[in-house]
């Protein structure tokens, strides 16, 4: 088992720091979430404050807890796309676990094919650690949610590095307390994140100063055919002025969610809205906090189908 992936150089990167000015971007679940500032994207950028200060480094972190590449997909052009990240982590290993391979897999290839589109950015995969990958890593297996990211790392040239392995072969040689890696058995603190920081670290001095590529003679990207025609590349999220309003409805900026942008909602029961839209599937995202709500939905006048969006200690996501 291997920590470094290195494949296609970090190009773009380099570019953009020899422009003067580099904007970096994180995609991810609460192990990335900028909350609280003590998780690893925060010494990495420390590095490349340090490492480049004639660069103007600005930073796109837009990982939000207990979110999956499902909902990525959605909303990375909103997130990091449309704010010109030069460099993109992404980091699903862990909370994908949770949804069927099937549809993880759609959502990873769409969500990498978003962020690749055009060549103007480079990508780099970033796998952390949960317990149900304890023994396959023990054993020297590679844990299934890693393996797929890392086909899809192969097809399309992107470099990766397995944060996690590097922690656990911290413990293993004596150097971190498990206690001190994962004190919840999830989520690094400080020095569990900076376990995982300098293993990105290592990796972007070897892409960035060690090893450079030859931005002159680098060649255009060239985005590879899908290994999955049915991944999500072309999902879009429906503007609230295309929603068809009947009852109480009130569209809200939402000022106390800093990802989410606008909130449609109603106390009314019985309230109802309807849209149009062209594709084969939909998803609705539902934020409720310790709440809950019952909903029927139904498609091109088929029949009624009832649904619930449960609440949880402080989000929940549907």
């Amino acid at each position: 088992m291997e920590i470094y992936r290195h494949r296609r150089g970090l190009v773009r990167t380099l570019e953009a720091i020899e422009r003067g000015s580099l904007t970096i971007g994180f995609m991810g679940g609460s192990i990335t979430d900028s909350r609280g500032r003590s998780r690893w994207p925060e010494p990495v950028i420390a590095w490349f404050v340090k490492s480049f200060p004639k660069a103007r480094i600005a930073v796109e972190n837009a990982a939000i807890g207990a979110t999956c590449s499902d909902q990525a997909v959605f909303r990375v052009k909103r997130d990091l796309i449309d704010r010109n990240c030069d460099l993109v982590f992404v980091e699903y290993a862990v909370n994908d676990m949770g949804i069927p391979a099937k549809t993880r897999s759609r959502a990873r290839e769409g969500l990498l094919r978003k962020l690749l589109a055009g060549g103007t950015r480079d990508v780099v995969l970033v796998y952390t650690f949960a317990q149900d990958m304890y023994s396959d890593m023990v054993n020297n297996r590679v844990p299934e949610t890693v393996a797929e990211f890392e086909r899809l790392g192969e097809h399309y040239g992107l470099g990766s590095v397995w944060m996690g392995l590097h922690a656990m072969r911290e413990v293993m040689a004596g150097q971190m307390r498990w206690e001190e890696w994962l004190p919840d058995g999830l989520h690094p603190e400080h020095r569990g994140s900076l376990s995982y920081a300098q293993s990105v670290i290592a990796f972007l001095n070897h892409e960035l100063i060690v090893s450079p590529p030859d931005t002159d003679a680098a060649d255009e990207y060239v985005m590879p055919e899908p290994l999955n025609p049915r991944n999500w590349e072309h999902t879009y999220n429906l503007s609230f002025d295309r929603v068809r309003l009947d009852g109480p409805w009130v569209i809200r900026r939402c000022t106390t969610i800093p990802w989410i942008d606008q909130t449609i909602e109603t106390p009314a029961v019985g309230a109802r809205l309807s849209f149009d839209f062209s594709g084969r599937g939909l998803s609705l995202s539902f934020d409720f906090g310790k709440a809950s709500a019952d909903f029927r939905y139904r498609l091109n006048q088929g029949e009624w189908i009832e649904g619930r969006s449960a609440g949880a200690p402080t989000s929940a996501w549907d």
